[in-house]
């Protein structure tokens, strides 16, 4: 492998440069190729029509969605970034970098029309963008492409076949979430987003709408994203948010991370093999007692984490350049304004991504003995714009992160049922609860618990001893992912959350690891019948071994349950090595080896793709299981946790009748509904489904409620409401309403509705006497202030 420019001082790469082992040029290939690429396409397009179908998604949303996904992101966002970095050479890959382009554009379009209150002509912000690709004679050019490198068919089918996989994967969460109104239990966080993504149809400055008045601070920029989609196409935004967006977005993240592996690795193959090890594949088990935690990257429930990828992947690209000594020209504009984006968008993506770029920036200049000004130019950016959206969006649980070495082992199964048992759910400060008294038996354990954790994410960092090539640690690329991976797992296991939302460090990074496996199986130049058969063994171990649970809930017995797994995972890669190096003996055999090292390349390849393999098919397991479930009904268990049909019909109706302007004042706080002390404060359905603001609905994902976290030994959701005064007076509107009460919510508050539930506590009957009834659904009624 040749060093890069920047070591070399040769001549810079240009970005439409083709990658070496790619197709030959040539206008697209004969038809009949053509023919069948445009079939694998449609499959995928067939597969997603008829999920969304199969989950009872309106046939006239999904219409105007695929409208919008196609021409208000693709179409322009491809334009724009063929000026800014030329053309891939093929359409698949320039569409895939054009959307995510598109979803930089579409931020800022919306962040224009939510500060200016121009929100009915954000659906024509395309529209210039593509007036300008016409009227200007040096920007036409960009309709095409102008020197065509088509990629192999192969890659079109596997990639294809990648994202019907996906597609069935969402299917299950599709599946699991059925649209409003049904008596569900809904993930709280999807009715949190829900009430946001409501928010950010308004003009700025934004609000908690769960608690109006209160400034919004999160990283709200996926929500910023399905409320311009939702005002664009008129969809209602629970059906952008439960269905129609997280395909597209995720099938961008699918199409970057694969055009990222060709550049790096220089092979055609490496896309389809890293996006799905990225994106299909989990943390091994091979019979392990315990999930290690930080499985998929892609997540139905953190739609922030998902939104992260695509941007975060595309900004990778751009500093893979620049650390490598090719000059990105234009691009450089994407580095401000994805880095933005990437903080906005999830605020522990940016942090690993930062450490990856300093670390090559290091190796660059010991290796050129100069400071590599173009690695410093862009840390520097990279760091603003950190301090930026830290600045705009941190908050919302962002602000709670707490230093704690090792602060993961508190939510793992061996450590929570053995020395972190009665921990209590106190942060503890540097150490996690009960380790400062271990003593060194502790300490070997925790050490015994990373060791297990290390061992079943191997898919994930094998690809780090691409550091130890003589060819390949030249590359500042090389270390600037595995500096990233290795700073999101440190991150992971450096800080305390009450959520242990400190694994979105590791997850943000789960797609580099793939990266780099991918890219040193790439190296290995295997022989494909050795990574089919290695691949078939590791997909055969994850899902024939039988899982071995701990007999007692012991440090002894769990050290047991952990040291099997690892043993399994050790003995998967010395079988799969055996068998690569005796079937590529076979191929040399009456003929002269490639070379002195083809053993250790064979033994590599073997490796890789049983960990790939097994990986993949854990993943495919967890996918084929639920598929065919049919819908589930409710336990008696999980009702009290509904949201029932009454309550959603009264929510949405509250939604197509009130004003976007208007306050709604409710008596619904809690999960279960009833309000009680110290109750689980994270309804979320009055300002999710009714789409309004809310004098005071539920607080428990508020700054104040997660600073509390503990204190008086409740969790943070369960804190008392942060305006105690506030809170009483909300109530009194529905126990002991009074005419000037009501009066004076509606001129310094703004409410104009009450959503009143009997089920979350008594209402006064005097209530439909002082305003007027508008809807009653069961135990809800929703009033009307006169």
């Amino acid at each position: 492998m040749t060093e890069p420019a920047v070591l070399t001082q040769g001549p810079p790469v240009a970005s439409d440069a083709p990658a070496p082992h790619d197709a030959p040029p040539g206008r697209g290939g004969p038809p009949a190729r053509r023919v069948a690429a445009a079939l694998a396409w449609a499959t995928v397009l067939a597969a997603l029509v008829a999920g969304w179908w199969w989950t009872g998604t309106p046939g006239g949303d999904v219409a105007r969605y695929v409208a919008y996904w196609s021409l208000a992101l693709v179409l322009p966002g491809t334009l724009v970034h063929r000026a800014l970095r030329g053309s891939r050479g093929n359409l698949p890959e320039d569409l895939g970098y054009g959307a995510a382009v598109g979803l930089l554009l579409e931020l800022a379009a919306w962040a224009l029309a939510t500060a200016t209150g121009t929100q009915p002509a954000l659906r024509w912000w395309p529209v210039p963008v593509l007036a300008l690709f016409v009227a200007v004679p040096r920007l036409r050019r960009h309709w095409r492409i102008a020197r065509p490198r088509p990629l192999p068919l192969r890659w079109t089918i596997a990639v294809a076949g990648v994202l019907v996989l996906v597609v069935a994967w969402a299917a299950v969460g599709w599946r699991a979430n059925p649209l409003p109104p049904v008596d569900h239990v809904y993930y709280q966080d999807l009715l949190y987003h829900l009430g946001l993504v409501h928010e950010l149809t308004r003009t700025m400055p934004f609000e908690l709408p769960q608690l109006a008045g209160e400034p919004l601070r999160y990283h709200y920029l996926v929500d910023a994203h399905l409320a311009s989609a939702s005002m664009i196409t008129g969809t209602a935004p629970a059906t952008i948010l439960l269905r129609l967006w997280l395909v597209p977005v995720a099938a961008t993240a699918v199409v970057v991370t694969a055009g990222l592996a060709r550049d790096l690795s220089g092979r055609w193959w490496a896309g389809p093999v890293a996006a799905a090890t990225a994106y299909l594949g989990v943390s091994l088990s091979l019979g392990s007692a315990a999930t290690a935690s930080g499985t998929l990257p892609l997540s139905v429930e953190s739609p922030s984490q998902t939104y992260l990828l695509p941007l975060l992947l595309l900004l990778t690209g751009v500093c893979a350049d620049v650390v490598r000594g090719r000059r990105p020209g234009w691009g450089w504009a994407l580095v401000p304004a994805a880095g933005l984006a990437v903080a906005g968008a999830k605020s522990s993506g940016l942090p690993p991504l930062i450490a990856g770029v300093a670390l090559a920036g290091v190796v660059v200049g010991w290796r050129a003995r100069r400071v590599p000004w173009a690695a410093v130019s862009l840390f520097a950016v990279l760091v603003a714009a950190m301090a930026v959206g830290y600045r705009l969006f941190a908050g919302g649980g962002a602000g709670v992160l707490s230093p704690q070495v090792f602060g993961v082992l508190r939510f793992l199964a061996p450590w929570r049922e053995t020395v972190g048992a009665g921990g209590g759910i106190a942060a503890g400060g540097l150490l996690p609860p009960g380790l400062a008294a271990a003593g060194a038996a502790g300490w070997l354990f925790a050490l015994a618990v990373l060791g297990w954790w290390l061992a079943l994410q191997a898919p994930r960092f094998v690809g780090v001893l691409l550091l130890a090539r003589r060819g390949t640690r030249v590359d500042p690329a090389a270390w600037l992912l595995a500096g990233a991976l290795l700073a999101g797992a440190g991150g992971a296991w450096s800080f305390f959350h009450p959520s242990v939302s400190q694994l979105y460090f590791f997850m943000a990074v789960v797609p580099f690891g793939a990266l780099l496996t991918v890219w040193l199986l790439a190296e290995a130049r295997p022989w494909w019948p050795v990574v089919a058969v290695a691949a078939t063994v590791g997909a055969a171990a994850q899902w024939l071994l039988d899982p071995l649970a701990p007999s007692e809930r012991t440090r002894r017995a769990w050290l047991w349950a952990m040291a099997v797994p690892v043993g399994r995972v050790l003995l998967l890669a010395g079988v799969a090595a055996l068998l690569a190096v005796l079937l590529a003996g076979l191929r040399h055999r009456g003929g002269r080896p490639a070379g002195a090292s083809w053993r250790g390349r064979a033994a590599v390849a073997g490796v890789v793709a049983a960990l790939c393999g097994a990986s993949v098919a854990g993943g495919l397991e967890w996918t084929a299981r639920r598929i065919g479930d049919p819908p589930r009904a409710l336990t008696a268990a999980e009702r009290p946790w509904a949201l029932t049909r009454d309550e959603a019909r009264a929510a949405l109706w509250l939604d197509a009748h009130a004003d976007p302007a208007d306050v709604v004042a409710t008596n619904v706080h809690c999960r279960p509904v009833r309000t009680v002390a110290h109750c689980d404060a994270r309804a979320f359905w009055v300002s999710g489904l009714g789409g309004r603001r809310t004098l005071v609905e539920s607080w428990g994902y508020t700054d104040e409620a997660l600073a509390g976290h503990a204190r008086d030994g409740f969790s943070y959701p369960r804190q008392p409401a942060p305006d105690p005064e506030l809170f009483a007076r909300n109530e009194r509107l529905f126990t002991a309403p009074t005419a000037p009460e009501l009066d004076r919510v509606r001129r310094e508050d703004g409410v104009r509705w009450l959503l009143a539930d009997s089920a979350a506590g008594p209402v006064s009957p005097e209530l439909a006497r002082l305003a007027e009834v508008g809807f009653v659904a069961g135990p809800v009624t929703v009033y009307r202030l006169r």
